[in-house]
């Protein structure tokens, strides 16, 4: 359950006074996620990063990860919790997992995210229940060259605040951030048993699927 907190103030977050008005300037998750939208992919092209969000601005490109932590911190300066949460793909299908900033209004469960794909962004809150969040990704994520379906699970809520304030401005990848991520308990979204009713994408599907927003080719990324 969530409580009410106050904000994280400029001098706490060691962000500087650019940095600080830029992000209270993201005052709602559509705000949020409309700089995120904005931003370039970090396709990693000089090896895997997990950016602090100081980092994030400074590179002006954002991974999903990166994404995530960056919408997170954008929350808790408005004084809501920082929680992030995993969406993990079926191990050995190759796919990639997905990690969203939570947030709540009137009760219900919303979602902010960074992703090149039109489908697996933003949502609106109106979840009851992480687990329904979760499962309204489930439809449009599948393998673009099979078309399967592959979401399996979710993850119990990551409170960036367990790690202090460090990471907001850390000059080195935040590995541990992702390893307690992965260590958090996931919840299954399909009965083992179901999986072979589970219709793939079909081509029209798959082409909506294939439209991305940044290209690798893109010279600002």
């Amino acid at each position: 359950m969530l409580v009410p907190m106050h904000r994280l103030t400029r001098a706490r977050s060691g962000l500087s006074s650019r940095d600080y008005a830029l992000l209270m300037r993201l005052a709602t998750p559509a705000k949020t996620q409309d700089f995120l939208d904005a931003l370039p992919m970090n396709w990693e092209k000089e090896g895997a990063t997990q950016h602090s969000p100081e980092r994030v601005l400074r590179k002006k490109k954002a991974h999903c990860m990166e994404g995530a932590l960056l919408a997170a911190l954008a929350l808790w300066l408005h004084g809501e919790p920082p929680l992030i949460m995993n969406l993990s793909a079926r191990f050995g299908k190759g796919d990639d997992d997905h990690v969203v900033a939570l947030y709540r209004r009137g009760g219900r469960w919303g979602a902010t995210s960074k992703t090149n794909h039109p489908t697996i962004r933003f949502r609106d809150p109106v979840y009851r229940t992480l687990r329904e969040l979760a499962l309204s990704y489930f439809h449009e994520w599948f393998l673009n060259a099979t078309g399967e379906k592959t979401l399996e699970c979710y993850s119990r809520p990551l409170d960036m605040r367990r790690f202090g304030t460090a990471w907001i401005t850390a000059p080195d990848g935040l590995w541990n951030v992702a390893d307690a991520l992965a260590e958090r308990k996931h919840y299954f979204l399909v009965p083992r048993g179901n999986w072979r009713y589970v219709r793939r994408a079909d081509p029209m599907e798959l082409a909506a699927g294939r439209l991305v927003e940044w290209k690798e080719s893109d010279p600002r990324t």
